[in-house]
């Protein structure tokens, strides 16, 4: 059950986080405007290694399944680092370009804070970490 689990309250933990920073750094009004990919700690990271964790505990950390886990998570980091920050950079051209030679008002800005830097990465990989920890404590309670 608490496999099932694992993935939605890292979900639901990391945002809760990244809105709370967000809304002490800003206010309200940025942080809900500001409500999705991008910023510390990785959402992605935290859900692939809060249920990574959890196995680690349940099956052992040399298990098959904590290998694929890894394995997820290695690639779930390159793409938030490397790729979407590319996607970013090409966000914020097009945002340029927009500006330059298009009326703006026709067209929504594109988001152009979508990738992450290496420690919101390394945060959502130790958030992840401490809370498979924390849900593996309370299962013996839970079930």
């Amino acid at each position: 059950m608490l496999y099932f689990l694992a993935p939605f309250i890292g979900w639901l933990v990391s945002g809760a986080m990244k809105f709370l920073i967000r809304f002490y750094q800003y206010g309200y009004k940025h942080a809900l405007r500001k409500i999705g990919n991008g910023g510390f700690p990785s959402t992605h990271a935290t859900v692939v290694m809060t249920t990574t964790t959890l196995i680690g505990f349940n099956e052992g950390f040399f298990s098959p399944l904590v290998g694929l886990g890894i394995t997820i998570l290695w690639v779930v980091g390159i793409d938030a680092i490397e790729l979407r920050r590319y996607v970013g950079d090409h966000a914020k051209r097009l945002n340029n370009m927009n500006q330059i030679y298009i009326n703006v008002d026709k067209f929504d800005s594109l988001r152009e804070e979508v990738g992450h830097t290496k420690i919101e990465v390394i945060g959502g990989i130790i958030l992840g970490f401490l809370l498979g920890l924390l849900l593996n404590s309370l299962e013996s309670f839970i079930l």
